[in-house]
């Protein structure tokens, strides 16, 4: 059953109500017994437990452990040598100039 927060708006006075959904909605302040008991928008209480979960649990390997890296210069496993794709050398960086002021 949810927790539902009500607030009277005449005395301000607060409390937590455990009622099921289908429970009608208080109306009446039980600390002044005006017709001013509101219920509050508030925020879903709930937890986060364990370390998470990633795209690779769930594909039929080992639960919990990760794919291991694959290079992107390493030739598939049917093709050759030829088709994979060539890195770059990279190129260093340009010179400083000199500003003449």
């Amino acid at each position: 059953m949810p927790i539902y927060a009500y607030r009277c708006e005449a005395c301000g006075f607060a409390k937590d109500v455990l009622q099921k959904i289908s429970d009608p909605v208080l109306t009446d302040c039980p600390a002044c017994g005006k017709a001013d008991f509101r219920k509050q928008v508030t925020a879903a209480g709930f937890q986060l437990k364990g370390t998470g979960w990633y795209v690779t649990d769930f594909r039929g390997g080992q639960s919990g452990t990760t794919a291991p890296a694959v290079a992107n210069n390493a030739p598939s496993s049917g093709g050759d040598a030829a088709a994979a794709p060539s890195a770059a050398a990279p190129t260093p960086p340009a010179a400083p100039t000199a500003d003449k002021s």
